[in-house]
């Protein structure tokens, strides 16, 4: 298979770029490091890094920056700033990605705990992670040709990690929000 996975250079993107590289062929994307360079806040970006990559059997997301902070010092723009990499860079994986999955593919997206956990200073991130969950469960029902649409709520342990991903990449299931713990 041929697998994308954008936020590489992190600690979960290069753990499953390891991982999955011993049986597939990865592409590493980063914002600067990886075989191919994207930033997932400009669509432009998104587009020009599918036409790098090209036809892709499954594209996993563990990238999408978030605002830390405490609400009452939030800015309007900072809360925008933070949906542009956690909500929207993740949906627009999705909507320009459509257009180069093979038949029978499957994306995979980042959520987190804090949906259904929130803690101070974590507002944004909680609420980008509802949107995700709620875009992957809405896009499930309507991508086509068999193409699949997972999200994973991330561990920091490696072997459940791994099983979250595998479960969302090579299972059958769709709309799913994966829980790993």
């Amino acid at each position: 298979m041929k697998i994308i996975i954008v936020g590489a250079s992190g600690i979960m993107g290069s753990y499953l770029s390891e991982l999955f590289g011993r049986d597939h062929d990865i592409i590493r994307v980063g914002c600067k490091i990886g075989d191919i360079q994207a930033d997932i806040t400009s669509p432009a970006s998104i587009a020009g890094m599918y036409k790098q990559a090209g036809a892709f059997d499954a594209l996993i997301s563990t990238a999408g920056p978030t605002h830390v902070g405490p609400w009452k010092k939030m800015s309007v723009a900072q809360f925008r700033d933070g949906l542009e990499g956690k909500l929207l860079g993740q949906i627009n994986l999705v909507l320009i990605g459509q257009d180069y999955v093979k038949p029978k593919g499957s994306f995979t997206l980042i959520t987190g705990a804090l949906t259904q956990e929130p803690q101070r200073d974590f507002a944004h991130a909680s609420a980008a992670n509802g949107a995700v969950e709620a875009f992957v469960r809405a896009a499930a029902i309507e991508l086509e040709n068999g193409v699949r649409i997972n999200a994973v709520i991330p561990t920091t342990k490696m072997e459940d990690l791994e099983y979250g991903f595998r479960k969302s990449v090579f299972g059958a299931g769709t709309g799913q929000v994966i829980q790993v713990r």
